[in-house]
């Protein structure tokens, strides 16, 4: 796997990661469970964001010094394209998330704690499938091809579906639960398991937890070939992809009270990923350039975001 990072590169990237992470923490415990304000929210969201920019720009500063001025504004474009991929997929993913609290009552106090716990999950479970598509691409280069077909076949599932809610409630795995472990019919706190009648039994929210980190593996099967359309290094795919999960809580709380104004968003986000399935499948006979495709891309998600606000849902009355 051919990659710009260093081993030194590699541990700052690591060292801001659990550093951030910390720091996360350290707030979340500091303020205990509590109902998260739109402006928390807010502010949260543009830290990351500002994060995740400060580390790509001393990412092009060092590419720049290291490797030259033309291969440092590549790799720019190839993580904020990357970031912006993920980031929007995302959306999706908080939407999901939001018909699982509310499927299963999650007590708002208790929804910080269940998505911190969702984005650990979500940063492990990235991390070892990255490096398995990395490992794939730089040993069959073809399945890159294999990757834009499934993306496009992907986009027309959900161009066709029109993004209908999913079930949660007779999802598969919610079924395993049910059938195979012991469950409680109460919250205890933010307490995961309890001894009931002298036998380990599990909380709704151990049960949403696990709800969560299954989407979010069905998600990543979508975002990351996607990025992998962007660019084939294993540290800018892994980078970009880390860092918008990283805002995911905050993001969450930010756009829990809009999901029903962007209605359109799914037609948006189908539509980049038929762009980057037809990009991959491109690469051998027309390679769309980085910028193009980042600019198209965040065309087709404002887009969809503007187009949701101009043609409000006709089952929603604006007071």
């Amino acid at each position: 796997m051919h990659s710009i990072a260093t081993p030194a590169l590699w541990a700052v990237f690591a060292l801001v990661v659990v550093v951030a992470l910390a720091v996360d923490f350290l707030v979340l415990r500091a303020h205990g469970p509590h109902r998260v304000t739109l402006r928390e929210a807010l502010w949260w969201s543009l830290g990351w964001i500002a994060l995740a920019l400060a580390f790509n720009a001393a990412l092009w500063l060092w590419t720049d010094a290291a490797a030259g001025r033309e291969m440092a504004n590549d790799i720019g474009l190839e993580f904020l394209a990357g970031y912006l991929i993920e980031k929007s997929l995302a959306v999706d993913n908080i939407f999901v998330f939001l018909m699982i609290f509310n499927a299963f009552r999650v007590p708002p106090e208790q929804r910080q704690r269940a998505l911190m716990l969702g984005v650990l999950g979500a940063l492990v479970l990235r991390a070892v499938m990255i490096f398995i598509g990395a490992v794939l691409v730089a040993r069959f280069h073809a399945i890159l091809y294999v990757f834009g077909v499934f993306l496009i076949v992907t986009a027309i599932r959900m161009l066709r579906s029109g993004g209908p809610a999913p079930d949660i409630q007779n999802h598969r795995a919610l079924g395993w639960m049910r059938r195979w472990l012991h469950l409680t019919g109460e919250y205890h706190g933010s307490r995961l398991s309890v001894i009931e009648d002298g036998r380990r039994a599990f909380t709704p929210l151990f049960v949403v937890l696990a709800l969560i980190a299954i989407c979010d593996v069905i998600f990543a099967v979508d975002s990351i070939p996607a990025i992998f359309a962007v660019t084939e290094d294993p540290f800018i795919v892994l980078t970009s992809n880390v860092f918008a999960v990283l805002g995911l809580r905050a993001l969450f709380f930010l756009l829990a009270g809009m999901a029903d104004r962007f209605h359109l968003l799914g037609y948006g986000l189908a539509a980049v990923l038929f762009f980057i399935g037809v990009k991959m499948l491109l690469a051998g006979i027309w390679p769309i350039p980085i910028g193009i495709a980042l600019g198209v891309v965040a065309l087709l998600i404002a887009g969809s975001i503007v187009a949701s606000l101009y043609w409000p849902p006709a089952n929603r009355r604006d007071v």
